[in-house]
This record gives C-alpha cells, sequence and structure tokens, in this order.
C-alpha cells in the first residue's frame, strides 16, 4: 500500500460511514477513458464510475456545458417550468415509443417512481388493490428498502428487517413460473434486460417476448430497468429495442448526465395518468443544471453515432475475448454480453485474476465472484481493449 493511499485509507475510517469496500487506488483525475492516481499512475477505465460515465472523463463539451448553466441556473425546484427539463424530455422521448418523462436523482430512485406509477395505475385508473411487483433471481433494482425488497438477496436485506412487502421473485428465464404467478394482486413485471450485478447475463429473445406477451394478456405492467443497460451501451439506446419490444414503462439513470446524480421513470402515454399533481415528487429531480447536462449527452450520443459505436465495438470486444479463452482452456467459462456491456465468467473464483489486472492499471470490478465485469466508456479505442486481452490471457496463462 502506497503512502498516500494509507493515508486516505486512515482519514476516511474516521471520517465516514463504512459502507463501501474501496478498491486500494486513490483517483485524482480523468480524461477519456483514462484515470490517474495520486500517485500518478495511469488506469484503463473498464468500468466508467459503474456504467456511467459513457462519454469517457471530462469531456470538454461537458464540461463546458456545466459551467454554462452553473453561471444561468442552477437549482429551483420543481414548483416551476424550466426550458432545461423540457428540452431533455424532448430528446429523451425521442429514443423510444414512450409519451411522458419523470426526472429524479438515481436509479433507485427511478425504480421506486416505477413501481409507484405501477401500483397507483392499477388501483387508481383500473379500480384494482394489486399492489405486487415480480422480479426474478439475480436482479438487481437498488438500495433503498423498497428496491432492496424487490432485489430479494440475502446479502442486500441483512440487517434491515422487516422488508416492505409486496414483491415476489420467481426464476430468472422461465416464462412458465411468471405466467403461475402472476395472480390479481400483480401490479407489474420488473426486468433488467440484462441483469448487470447478476453477472452480465442477458435475457433469451424467447422469454423476452414471453414476459411482454404475459403482461399484455394479464394486464400488467411491464417495466424495463435500464439503468445499467441503457443509454446506448448494449449497442442500442435501449436494451429492449434489441427484441422489439415496448414496456409500459422504463427507468434509466446512470449514464444520463455522464457522472451527475440524474434518473428518469419514462411511460406511455396510456400509463401516464396515473400520475396526477402531489402524487409523487422530488425536490432536485430534473434541475436546470442536470437537464441541460443530460441534453448535450443525448446530443452527442446521436451526433457521434455512440450507440452504434458500442454494438460494432463490443461485437469485435466479444469475439476477442473468447480467443482468449480459447488459448487458455479451463480458466474462462463463457464471455457474454451485448455491446460494451460484457462479462466475463471464470470457472474459478476471481479475486486474484482481478487484483492482478488491477495492478496492471485495468479498473473493472468483479461481480457474483467469478463474473470480471467490463462497463468501459463507449468512446473507448479499440486498442485500449486488445491490451486489456493481452494482459487477461497473459495472467490466465500464468495461473
Amino acid at each position: 500500500m502506497s503512502k498516500t493511499l494509507d493515508i486516505l485509507r486512515k482519514k476516511e475510517e474516521s471520517l465516514l460511514l463504512a459502507t463501501y469496500g474501496r478498491y486500494p487506488v486513490t483517483i485524482a483525475e480523468g480524461c477519456g477513458s483514462r484515470l490517474r492516481d495520486l500517485d500518478g499512475k495511469e488506469y484503463i477505465d473498464l468500468l466508467s464510475g459503474i456504467g456511467v460515465t459513457n462519454l469517457g472523463h471530462c469531456r470538454p463539451e461537458i464540461a463546458e456545458v456545466t459551467a454554462a448553466q452553473a453561471r444561468k441556473l442552477v437549482h429551483v425546484s420543481n414548483l416551476f417550468y424550466q426550458e432545461e427539463q423540457l428540452e431533455l424530455a424532448e430528446r429523451l422521448l425521442k429514443t423510444a415509443h414512450f409519451g411522458k418523462a419523470f426526472f429524479c436523482n438515481s436509479g433507485a430512485e427511478a425504480n421506486e417512481g416505477a413501481i409507484k406509477l405501477a401500483r397507483r395505475r392499477q388501483q387508481r385508473l383500473k379500480n384494482r388493490s394489486a399492489y405486487e411487483i415480480i422480479t426474478f433471481e439475480g436482479c438487481f433494482h437498488g438500495r433503498t428498502l423498497a428496491t432492496v425488497a424487490a432485489t430479494g438477496q440475502a446479502k442486500f436485506q441483512d440487517g434491515f428487517a422487516p422488508m416492505p412487502e409486496g414483491f415476489l421473485q420467481i426464476p430468472w428465464g422461465d416464462p412458465q413460473a411468471l405466467e403461475a404467478a402472476v395472480s390479481e394482486k400483480t401490479a407489474g413485471v420488473l426486468l433488467e434486460i440484462i441483469q448487470g450485478e447478476g453477472g452480465v447475463r442477458p435475457v433469451s429473445a424467447r422469454f423476452a417476448h414471453e414476459v411482454a406477451r404475459i403482461c399484455r394478456d394479464k394486464d400488467v405492467l411491464f417495466i424495463a430497468d435500464e439503468v445499467q443497460a441503457g443509454m446506448g451501451r448494449t449497442g442500442k439506446y435501449w436494451a429492449f429495442q434489441h427484441f422489439g419490444l415496448k414496456p409500459d414503462i422504463m427507468t434509466t439513470a446512470k449514464a444520463l448526465a455522464n457522472g451527475l446524480p440524474m434518473g428518469a421513470v419514462l411511460s406511455t402515454d396510456a400509463v401516464a395518468p396515473a400520475f396526477v399533481a402531489g402524487s409523487h415528487a422530488t425536490t432536485f429531480g430534473g434541475g436546470a443544471l442536470v437537464s441541460a447536462v443530460a441534453a448535450k449527452v443525448l446530443e452527442i450520443m446521436e451526433r457521434d453515432g455512440l450507440p452504434q459505436r458500442a454494438a460494432k465495438l463490443g461485437a469485435w470486444a466479444v469475439e476477442r475475448f473468447r480467443a482468449v479463452q480459447a488459448a487458455c482452456p479451463g480458466t474462462i467459462r463463457e464471455v457474454r454480453g451485448m455491446g460494451l456491456m460484457i462479462g466475463i465468467e471464470l470457472t474459478e473464483p476471481g479475486r486474484d485474476v482481478w487484483e492482478k489486472l488491477l495492478q496492471s492499471g485495468f479498473i473493472l470490478n468483479l461481480t457474483q465472484e467469478r463474473v470480471l465485469r467490463l462497463l468501459p466508456p463507449l468512446i473507448i479505442e479499440k486498442e485500449d481493449l486488445e491490451r486489456f486481452a493481452d494482459c487477461l490471457e497473459a495472467i490466465l496463462k500464468a495461473g
């Protein structure tokens, strides 16, 4: 451990609640797909702040918009009309089939809003006492009490009992289980098209279409959690678009404002009337500053064709990593993903491999103990992914 890292670690222990298992790195600055620590060591960032900085770190265009808007207007609350928020809504809604948007501050808050919208639609528009939200094993929907209950994993619920009621979890990828689980209590089905924290697991086309069909047939809402997979990461603006689906509600956050706290709930026009003035709110959501930045993010993504770039580069990367798998038999179980959301599942627990990659200058994370999760900036160069593949191969061959 470097002296600088040791100093910061001890200072943090005296100041902050111990809620994070920090990586042994002291980040000082970033540029594009590079990060630099306080000792001057450079890293290739393959994590993007957990799928957040899709346009890279400290992009000049984003910095300029942030500074200009900060000098004009930062916050007045949602008691007022704000043109920045409306410009963002126009740009965001054009990316899919939705008719209305609600802005908030995070993915967990967006999922909370979606849960409330689904329940209120059933109870106020449909006059049904339905409230239950169905989710799937391996999912992750946030850290608030409701979204932890929706996530349904003991490690996230430890010490927080009792959990809020109204959540039912069923096996991943099992349409028969879903059909059997839907009842008169069901308000909606909440699905990640690709489970991120669950190990970068994409749904199959068959299962995705079955979820949509069952929701339609049973008159319950299909809610797509695109907090991590959205904003161009998978090769389309939204992962559900790979299957031609049209969810009733969608949530997004993470990459929406390229590092500033921003989330959104999008709904169809048919569902939107469930919310009226006073039924839901947030103090900071969709403020002028974050809205201006998010609108610029969408403008750049469209102008530079970043979803299409993610599709092309991601397809190449998956094949390159499969070549590593072939060159290192018995070490990699599977390479999977969509676009630049990629998981490399090792055959053994991967902590040692992850640590060696970090020491070699590659920032990524390890999920489900065995899956190396890559969420690089959408602007990353092919050469950086090639360097990572070469390093991973060398580590695996060395054992």
